[in-house]
């Protein structure tokens, strides 16, 4: 992995780009919507209903939008696409 990120941050130098590295830690329990952490599940669960403020997830799409949250340098709807299934 370390190559593959020396790699991918070269590539992005060469482009003009920036490479933002975001910790994916607890990103599927916590709810994209509320900000909510619902606590540890099984890989099995595959997607949950938040308790707080019952939004259905996907449990991958919803870590995407938490990283994509996370790795964010400007507020949500300046640059940035949210896609919602």
């Amino acid at each position: 992995w370390r190559m593959f990120r020396q790699m991918l941050e070269y590539k992005c130098e060469w482009y003009g780009k920036k490479l933002i590295a975001v910790d994916p830690k607890n990103t599927s329990r916590i709810c994209s919507k509320c900000g909510y952490n619902s606590g540890a599940k099984p890989l099995e669960i595959r997607e949950w209903i938040c308790p707080k403020c019952q939004t259905k997830h996907d449990r991958d799409i919803n870590a995407a939008v938490n990283i994509l949250h996370k790795g964010s340098t400007k507020p949500t709807g300046q640059g940035l696409a949210m896609v919602t299934s």
